[in-house]
């Protein structure tokens, strides 16, 4: 755990908000989080749990699968 507290390629964000976007799976939050706080555009994924997460009305972040994602990129 040392060298993750002194590395400068690791960036440390506290986490303000709790939102259980991800009811059916709440481990899954933690990508959804890292998606909100990075600004993402798309959130790429198959898992079906997501969909939990388009239900609510903020934050909004666009989930995609990777089919979609490839045929956007192509």
């Amino acid at each position: 755990m040392e060298i993750f507290a002194v590395s400068p390629d690791i960036i440390c964000k506290r986490i303000y908000y709790n939102w259980n976007a991800i009811i059916s799976d709440k481990d899954d939050n933690k990508f959804f989080y890292a998606a909100i706080a990075g600004n993402a555009d798309y959130l790429v994924t198959n898992d079906g749990h997501f969909q939990d997460a388009q239900k609510i009305g903020f934050p909004r972040i666009n989930i995609i699968t990777a089919d979609d994602f490839l045929s956007m990129v192509q």
